[in-house]
């Protein structure tokens, strides 16, 4: 598609100026302020399945320069992202900061899934991710480890900025109302 749109120069310029392969400082800093998370997985047979991840300031934990862990608390059951990541271990993550810069993070890369008692045996473990495997509220089930293969922005020339409201988070709830009940009306009758 570069050759056909002529656009090679221009990508190449941006993968040297801007495509890494390890996080920097500054994609730290952000990691640490993101609530929300956007992941892309797919199946063993190339089936797409995108998906959105929230937790607290910084849920999304750096293990080290080359590897990120985010938790998986209860959820609806299906699991689609997780099977996929058991299928097809490649995932791409993006967090945007609608609230100031407008930039996100992507971060690409192999993943695999850890159960929480086996995130806790791991040596090196941060004391804040020890915390959330053992006390967590909500509590996490599970953690997915990405080793990092991509880290590069995602300019903030089309993004929106969005002003953050309270809402109460009713993290593992059953609730249908909570859950946002049937929204979209498509339960039979």
């Amino acid at each position: 598609m570069q050759r056909h749109a002529r656009t090679r120069a221009q990508a190449r310029a941006f993968y040297s100026g801007q495509m890494r392969d390890r996080l920097y400082p500054a994609m730290r800093k952000f990691l640490a302020r993101m609530e929300l998370m956007f992941i892309a997985t797919a199946d063993a047979s190339g089936e797409c399945d995108s998906s959105v991840r929230a937790g607290p300031p910084g849920f999304v934990r750096v293990l080290d320069e080359r590897t990120v862990a985010y938790p998986e608390y209860r959820g609806n059951g299906v699991m689609a992202s997780l099977g996929n990541i058991i299928e097809n271990g490649h995932v791409g993550l993006l967090l945007v900061d609608f609230m100031r810069s407008s930039v996100g993070l992507h971060l690409n890369g192999p993943a695999r899934v850890v159960e929480n008692r086996d995130m806790l045996a791991r040596s090196g473990l941060p004391e804040t991710i020890r915390a959330d495997c053992l006390k967590a509220r909500p509590r996490v089930e599970r953690w997915v480890v990405v080793e990092i293969r991509e880290a590069y922005i995602h300019c903030a020339k089309h993004l929106p900025r969005f002003k953050k409201l309270p809402k109460p988070i009713h993290w593992g709830t059953d609730s249908a109302r909570h859950k946002g009940g049937d929204f979209f009306q498509v339960r039979p009758a």
